[in-house]
């Protein structure tokens, strides 16, 4: 007969969204001994996310002591454990990819679910509230030595604002009687769309500069303060939860940076060939200043038309926009319906969304994008794209 293991989980958010975190435990049945935990700081996150994230964490630890296992999951969270037994529709987008997540990790008929009330998950809500002060002390939560005692002393109980707010969460995902469609100017349900989340690299030693820094120069490296950026975006983006693969150009300064993401959601890096920079040519390394002192006929040629090269045998924004729409499109077929981080640079992010837009090539100049900034990008299926965000970096502040 297989194994069995219990598994419970939780996870808090002290503002919803605000600093959250998550606790798992996994448990001998018989003897009720903890033989794994988890906890997690993640930064800004609802309480939804921050549930599903322990619950992941909780099957991964259970599937590292036996993958054969049978595993029965006991949460507090009704939500959760409704949906992840199929009685409840999900229909957050953010809740969909961290459900297939927590999936993914058993085959189905190996997990069971259990609702529990709150007083009998004191384990992980105690993990939970660990992790949560631990990042409010600009710390990551680290196990101690009693790992497997029950803190009787409970952690604090949330406000009941703070539980008002879960109940509310958990009343808007509940079932409900679907409405005939409203006649008008509803739109057709496409499906759930392919959302590109663009961000730009972190800073080199010449960002600050403002450089040109393309594909034709020297491929630096991340600046220590470039890796400061990327990790605050991956702190970010593992606290919205709704990454599901990345892709990355395959220079230097966007694979650190992809790197530093990919770590942190537990994923790999994809490189992609299309959404290198432009290249600049002679121009490369040299400010707009310099190339306007040096090469003044040839830079006004460049500003006017988007089919210029710059001097030198560089790349001309006609030239890129082709390759980034080839790129765009083959990341758009491998992954129909899924939310993708694409790490890239100025030149294919100013691209993608101009395309998106239909704008004309001029508009690549009226657009600013700082390093480490986030943009994102839905594709539906009949063809259109929504821009739903530009030159984000309030991860950054």
């Amino acid at each position: 007969m297989p194994r069995t293991l219990i598994v419970e989980a939780d996870g808090g958010s002290r503002g919803n969204p605000g600093p959250a975190g998550y606790g798992a435990v996994v448990l001998d049945p018989e003897t009720g001994e903890a033989l794994a935990e988890a906890a997690e700081f993640l930064g800004t996150a609802t309480n939804n996310v921050a549930e599903y994230k322990g619950l992941v964490a909780g099957l991964r630890a259970a599937r590292a002591l036996d993958p054969e296992a049978c595993v029965h999951v006991r949460m507090d969270s009704k939500l959760v454990v409704e949906q992840m037994s199929g009685r409840w529709q999900i229909k957050h987008p953010d809740m969909k990819p961290l459900a297939a997540a927590a999936r993914a990790v058993f085959p189905p008929e190996q997990v069971t679910y259990e609702w529990i009330p709150r007083a009998q998950n004191k384990h992980a809500d105690r993990l939970a509230n660990e992790a949560m002060d631990a990042g409010k002390n600009g710390k990551q939560w680290e196990p101690r030595d009693s790992r497997a005692a029950l803190d009787t002393a409970a952690a604090p109980a949330r406000s009941a604002a703070a539980r008002a707010a879960d109940e509310a969460a958990e009343a808007a995902e509940a079932p409900e009687v679907a409405e005939a469609p409203a006649p008008g100017w509803g739109a057709p349900d496409l499906g759930v769309p392919a959302t590109l989340v663009l961000l730009r690299h972190g800073e080199t030693a010449l960002t600050p500069q403002k450089r040109f820094s393309g594909s034709g120069g020297t491929d630096p490296e991340l600046s220590p303060a470039g890796r400061r950026q990327a990790e605050a975006a991956a702190v970010s983006l593992a606290a919205r939860g709704t990454i599901q693969a990345v892709v990355s150009s395959p220079l230097r300064r966007c694979r650190e940076t992809a790197e530093a993401v990919a770590a942190r959601l537990g994923l790999e890096v994809r490189l992609e060939e299309g959404l290198r920079e432009t290249d600049f040519g002679a121009w490369e390394g040299l400010t707009f200043a310099e190339v306007r002192e040096r090469f003044p006929d040839d830079l006004d040629a460049w500003l006017a038309s988007a089919a210029v090269a710059p001097t030198g045998g560089g790349e001309s924004f006609e030239a890129v926009a082709r390759r980034v729409a080839v790129a765009r499109d083959k990341l758009l077929a491998r992954y129909t319906g899924r939310t993708v981080l694409v790490v890239t640079h100025v030149t294919p992010i100013k691209t993608l969304v101009r395309l998106a837009l239909g704008a004309p090539p001029e508009s690549l100049f009226r657009m600013e994008l700082s390093a480490a900034s986030l943009s994102a990008v839905a594709y539906y299926a009949d063809g259109n794209a929504s821009l739903r965000l530009l030159n984000d970096t309030s991860h950054l502040r």
